[in-house]
């Protein structure tokens, strides 16, 4: 019996969720830099996706202004969730899939700022102040942090 659509649209997907932790696995050990997205010589965040998107689609959809560590809590916009809007599918949070982009609020009622690739529903690879990219469980104090999740926008509906 052939294979559905939908069975075969799930099997690429998971291809390509597979396909995208491996490569930001690749990332890790690089240090923490802020404003950065060099693999081995230090990425934030922002950085890692950034760097990931590269490797897998090639050049950057837009170019990244400049930003201070505060630009969240500065400007008070959805800046993070905007630019991944204009270039990713939304998903919703509750079914995050591997290689979904997820995007975090530091504090409650402020905008999301920090951004990781999920491994899979408990683990994420990302970069933080003072620490290389690494992958590490979602600390229980972040799961309610979560704002949104997205997928890239080559991996399938």
């Amino acid at each position: 019996m052939p294979a559905s659509s939908t069975d075969t649209t799930a099997a690429l997907r998971a291809a390509m969720g597979a396909t995208i932790v491996a490569v930001a696995r690749t990332w890790k050990g690089t240090p923490y830099r802020h404003q950065a997205s060099r693999k081995g010589l230090g990425c934030d965040c922002l950085g890692l996706i950034r760097g990931v998107w590269r490797e897998l689609a090639g050049a950057e959809p837009e170019r990244l202004p400049p930003y201070t560590p505060s630009w969240a809590e500065d400007k008070g916009q959805e800046t993070m969730r905007d630019a991944a809007l204009r270039h990713m599918r939304e998903v919703p949070v509750d079914r995050l899939e591997p290689g979904d982009v997820l995007l975090f609020r530091v504090r409650r009622g402020r905008p999301a700022k920090h951004a990781a690739i999920a491994v899979d529903r408990q683990h994420i690879i990302h970069a933080y102040g003072g620490h290389a990219v690494e992958e590490t469980p979602i600390p229980a104090e972040w799961r309610d942090c979560i704002a949104y999740a997205f997928a890239f926008p080559w991996v399938p509906a």
